[in-house]
């Protein structure tokens, strides 16, 4: 795979700290895993920005279809115990 029109398309994520999730930061062209994290350290954290770095080929994502959003998402509304505002929450909790 050296020659650069069978590169994959990779997806970076980046953790900035711990705690914290990966964010989608971009894509970016590499032959394989390995260079692809090499790659993603090189163009996104030239700054000592991230302790961590995901990488996915982007054809390995599945998503959902924005035109199909409501029968994937409306069963969720009918069960209102799923929404805080359900739960009485004590003073003593403070911020959640």
């Amino acid at each position: 795979m050296s020659n650069k029109d069978n590169w994959k398309i990779w997806e970076v994520f980046i953790r900035s700290r711990n705690g914290l999730s990966h964010k989608h930061v971009g894509s970016l062209h590499a032959p394989d895993a390995d260079m692809a994290i090499k790659n993603a350290r090189d163009v996104y954290t030239r700054r000592s920005e991230g302790i961590s770095i995901w990488v996915v080929p982007s054809d390995e994502i599945t998503a959902s279809n924005p035109e199909e959003n409501e029968p994937l998402f409306t069963p969720a509304d009918d069960k209102v115990y799923r929404h805080p505002t359900f739960y009485d929450i004590p003073d003593e909790i403070g911020h959640m």
